[in-house]
């Protein structure tokens, strides 16, 4: 299920391929930096650059022994490499190259799923086009509210995924850091100059101040981007399972010929993707408290964060990009019913309108308690006795003293509600 909806090129970013072709990147960039300082000899620096490999199966096999992934990486090349592999690495930690290979890859990821972001937005404003003026329920705490229009709820979706947008970008924008500065951050063995070099080469800004390690407040901000994300999409799923409800049934996942909805029932089309993206959204969630908790570490570096991160950055990462492809399938095939909208308007015999009413009486002089009281009385009975509101208050006296049957009338307009809708579009979509 998830190969269906995932892209291939995010789960290659996290292949050890990838991964050990990010470290090589950084040591080769380190190498070059030292060499434009005269610190590596020109027939050193052309051997690294004519000779620098690695191969994946080689690395395992040296990690067996050395029980260290960054020096069998590193015995690695050097077989490759040969005697100038002695200026590989000089100066260095392992983080100085993992944690910037790291911003690489969460650079690349992020590439990905804004892709994805800007296509799900695409799909998102379309629709809210396309409902713009399909007039339907507003509901708070699930009981009929006023009047909408089925495109405002897709305008507040897109609205809210353009704010995810920018907190990728700015996430992304955090995670593009580089620190090439030694065991504990103090340059001993390398000069600052270094870092600068290599990170501007490899287009990330250098780290301000760093221990062993980019601090992980930077992993905190960018996990907790990714589970707001979830959040959104989780809010748009819940939304949708709650419009297939068989007793609403205002819109429905697309149920494709020859699909089936349950072994037992054969009748049963169930919003099976919108409950997928509910549950993983918890995933990320729980991946976001894992890189909080990765935040405190030792003095100045130890390695709990380590197993975390290995697993969280390419679950997070591939699980979102999944995520955000299956959402934006499920809503451009999103079925809609305008017909069932209206009606399920109608069966509270014109209760939606009790606040115009409301507002009407007031304006006629009366106190806001007083006229609460007369329309709360004749919508009780609508709720008990069944009914229609504006025949109701035209019977009851005391409204009909302050609102003519005309005026009545003109207070159960739908127009009325709906006046603003292309004010709202163009505060959204810069148009209506």
């Amino acid at each position: 299920m998830i190969a269906r909806y995932t892209r291939p090129e995010m789960g290659r970013i996290w292949t050890l391929e990838n991964k050990y072709r990010k470290w090589l990147d950084v040591e080769l960039a380190v190498c070059e930096a030292r060499a434009e300082r005269g610190e590596i000899p020109e027939w050193a620096m052309k051997e690294i650059r004519e000779k620098a490999a690695f191969r994946v199966e080689r690395i395992d096999e040296i990690e067996k022994e050395t029980q260290h992934d960054v020096i069998a990486f590193l015995t690695c090349v050097a077989e490759h490499v040969g005697p100038a592999s002695r200026f590989i690495h000089e100066g260095l930690t392992s983080s100085d190259v993992l944690d910037t290979a790291n911003a690489l890859l969460f650079l690349e990821a992020s590439d990905l799923l804004l892709d994805d972001l800007d296509r799900l937005l695409d799909v998102l404003k379309r629709r809210a086009f396309e409902f713009k003026d399909v007039v339907m329920m507003g509901r708070s705490h699930g009981i009929h509210a006023e009047p909408i229009t089925f495109g405002l709820k897709w305008a507040l979706w897109s609205a809210e995924m353009q704010r995810n947008r920018e907190r990728m970008f700015r996430a992304r924008e955090t995670m593009r850091v580089g620190k090439i500065s030694g065991a504990v951050g103090t340059f001993a063995n390398i000069d600052p100059d270094i870092e600068e070099r290599v990170c501007r080469r490899l287009g990330l800004e250098p780290a301000p101040i760093s221990t062993q390690v980019i601090q992980r407040d930077r992993y905190a901000e960018y996990f907790t981007t990714l589970a707001v994300i979830g959040c959104t999409v989780e809010k748009i799923a819940v939304e949708i399972r709650h419009l297939q409800r068989t007793e609403v049934r205002e819109a429905e996942e697309y149920f494709a010929p020859g699909q089936k909805g349950s072994s037992a029932m054969p009748h049963k089309r169930n919003p099976i993707a919108s409950e997928n993206l509910s549950g993983l959204a918890r995933v990320l969630r729980g991946n976001a408290l894992a890189a909080m908790e990765n935040v405190a570490l030792w003095h100045e570096r130890d390695i709990s964060h380590s197993s975390v991160e290995r697993i969280i950055g390419p679950d997070s990462t591939i699980l979102l990009d999944y995520m955000l492809n299956r959402l934006t399938r499920l809503l451009d095939t999103l079925v809609a019913y305008p017909e069932r909208m209206r009606a399920n308007m109608e069966i509270t015999g014109g209760l939606l309108f009790s606040q115009r009413v409301l507002l009407a009486l007031v304006g006629k002089g009366l106190s806001r308690e007083d006229a609460y009281r007369m329309v709360q009385r004749n919508a009780m009975k609508v709720w008990q006795e069944g009914g229609h509101l504006r025949d109701r208050l035209a019977a009851d006296p005391e409204v009909a003293a302050h609102l003519s049957i005309k005026e009545l009338e003109a207070l159960f307009d739908l127009r009325y509600h709906l006046k603003h809708v292309d004010a709202i579009f163009r505060r959204v979509f810069g148009s209506a």
